[in-house]
C-alpha cells in the first residue's frame, strides 16, 4: 500500500485532536511530523506512541516550524495539514505557499470530521479572537445551567505542555488537582475560576477518552474552546463571542470567521466600553454572514477585589492575561482600565526590567506595551515573571489575570486583584437561548 505521507502544522492542541480522530488507526495514512509554533518549548518533544497509536511505535516527532520546507524534503510529504488557530487568514496561506512552493498538497479538515458526538447535551463557547470574553460567557452558561439542578462538565481546549502520556485525560475538582498536575499559569486561568464556581473541568489531549469519562458524571456537556478554535463536541447550541474592540477581526481571523458562520448565536460583548462604531460594524458583519443567529449583546464590568482607593496616586504594574496581548493583539486589560479609572500616577512600563523568556516575549510581539503580560508555561517563565515584577519599580501590582497569581507568585510589593464578568444588555439573554434549545428543561436532559 502506498501510504499518504502527512505532517500535521499544529500548536499542541488541534493538531493532535486532528491526529486522533481523522489519522490514528488508519494504515493508509503516514503521519511524519507534527510541527509547532505559538507556544514555547512544545517543539523536540514526541507525540508518544501510547497515544499515536500501534503504526508508530517509536511515535511521532514533534519539530519546529521554522523546518517546515526541510521536513517536506527529508519525509517526501505529500500532504500538509494546518491546524492551530488564531492566526490571520493571510498567516494560514503564507504557510500553505511554503508548502506548495515544497511539493506538498495542502489541507484544512471540516469542523465536522473533528467534532465528537456525544450522549449528553452539549454547549459550545467559541470565539472570534483570543480575548473577546469566551471565559465570562463560558461561567455565566454553566452558573445558568447549575441554577437549573445540572451537573456540568466543563470540557477545555487542550493545553497539554508537560508529559503528554500523563496528560491523555485529565479531571479537575479541586485547586489540589492542579497543583498534582503542575498545571502552568495559562492552564490555571482557564481551570481555576471554574473550578472556584463549582464547575467539574476535564482536558487533556485524548478527546474520545475525556469525553467519555465526562459524561459519566455530567448532565450537560459544555465545550470551553480556545482561542478561536472551532468544537470539539458537535453542540446542541454553538454560542460564539464577538469582540466590538476589534471589528474587522471576525472576517479576517482563522476559524474564527468560520465560528461566525457556524454559529446560533452571537454574544456581542463589552458594549460598555466599545465605541458605538464597533458595536455596529460587528452586528452588521453578523448579519450579513450569518444572518439566522440570535444575537446576545453584553458588557463586561470589571471588579477590583479589595480596596480600589489604594490605587490612586501609585505607580501601577498592570498585569494582563498573556495570551490575550500576545497573538491576540489585545493592547489593554481589566487592569489597565482599573488603574486609569481609579486615578493611578502611573501606568510602568515593564520592558527595560523583563528578564529571560518575558523579555523574549516583548521581543516577539513589540505591539505590547506599558503593561505585563502573565506568560508561565512552565517554572522557569513563572520565575522570569517574578523578577520581571520586582524588578519594575511598581508600588501597586493590578492582576487582571483569570487567577490569583499571588496562589502561584510571592509579590515584593501590595497586588489588587481585576476581575471581569458579564452582563446582558436587553433580549435575548443567554438564559433565553437556552431555554428555546430545550437545556434548562429537565426532561430534555433526561
Amino acid at each position: 500500500m502506498n501510504r499518504t505521507r502527512v505532517l500535521i502544522a499544529g500548536a499542541a492542541g488541534r493538531d493532535f485532536h486532528n491526529f486522533n480522530l481523522v489519522y490514528r488507526g488508519r494504515e493508509e495514512y503516514e503521519v511524519v511530523a507534527f510541527t509547532a509554533t505559538q507556544i514555547p518549548n512544545i517543539d523536540g518533544r514526541v507525540y508518544p506512541p501510547e497515544l499515536a497509536g500501534e503504526l508508530y511505535p517509536d511515535g511521532i516527532p514533534i519539530e519546529p516550524e521554522d523546518e517546515l520546507e526541510a521536513l517536506i524534503e527529508r519525509h517526501q510529504v505529500d500532504e500538509v495539514v494546518f491546524a492551530y488557530s488564531d492566526v490571520t487568514h493571510e498567516h494560514v496561506m503564507h504557510i500553505g505557499s511554503r508548502a506548495l512552493a515544497a511539493g506538498a498538497s495542502y489541507k484544512l479538515i471540516s469542523p465536522r470530521e473533528t467534532m465528537l458526538t456525544s450522549s449528553k447535551p452539549a454547549v459550545a463557547i467559541c470565539a472570534v479572537r483570543t480575548g473577546s470574553g469566551k471565559s465570562q460567557t463560558t461561567r455565566r452558561v454553566a452558573a445558568l445551567l447549575r441554577e437549573a439542578g445540572k451537573k456540568v462538565a466543563v470540557l477545555r481546549h487542550p493545553m497539554p505542555y508537560g508529559d503528554l502520556t500523563k496528560q491523555a485525560v485529565q479531571r479537575f475538582e479541586r485547586y489540589e488537582d492542579l497543583e498534582a498536575a503542575d498545571a502552568t499559569i495559562e492552564e490555571r486561568e482557564e481551570y481555576e475560576p471554574h473550578l472556584a464556581e463549582g464547575n467539574l473541568v476535564f482536558a487533556g489531549i485524548d478527546y474520545a477518552a475525556i469525553l467519555d469519562r465526562a459524561e459519566q458524571e455530567a448532565d450537560v456537556i459544555l465545550w470551553d474552546g480556545g482561542n478561536n478554535d472551532t468544537p470539539f463536541v458537535k453542540p446542541n447550541v454553538h454560542i460564539v463571542v464577538v469582540d466590538p474592540h476589534r471589528p474587522g477581526h471576525e472576517l479576517r481571523y482563522h476559524p474564527g470567521e468560520t465560528n461566525l458562520r457556524m454559529a446560533d448565536v452571537c454574544v456581542v460583548n463589552k458594549v460598555d466600553s466599545a465605541t458605538q462604531e464597533g458595536v455596529d460594524a460587528v452586528l452588521d458583519s453578523i448579519r450579513a454572514h450569518n444572518p439566522g443567529a440570535k444575537i446576545v449583546l453584553a458588557a463586561s464590568p470589571y471588579l477590583v477585589e479589595g480596596d480600589a482607593s489604594q490605587i490612586a496616586g501609585r505607580r501601577v504594574l498592570a498585569i494582563e492575561d498573556g495570551p490575550t496581548l500576545t497573538h491576540g493583539e489585545m493592547t489593554y486589560g481589566a487592569a489597565v482600565l482599573a488603574a486609569k479609572a481609579n486615578g493611578a500616577a502611573d501606568l510602568i512600563d515593564p520592558r527595560s526590567a523583563a528578564v529571560g523568556t518575558i523579555a523574549q516575549t516583548f521581543e516577539a510581539y513589540p505591539h505590547v506595551g506599558a503593561l505585563l503580560p502573565a506568560m508561565g508555561y512552565g517554572r522557569e517563565q513563572m520565575d522570569d515573571l517574578k523578577a520581571t515584577i520586582e524588578g519594575s519599580g511598581a508600588e501597586l501590582v493590578l492582576i487582571g489575570t483569570p487567577i490569583d497569581l499571588r496562589r502561584l507568585i510571592d509579590f515584593d510589593v501590595p497586588a489588587l486583584r481585576v476581575t471581569y464578568r458579564l452582563e446582558e444588555l436587553g433580549e435575548p439573554t443567554l438564559e433565553d437561548v437556552l431555554r428555546e434549545h430545550g437545556l434548562l428543561d429537565a426532561k430534555a436532559l433526561v
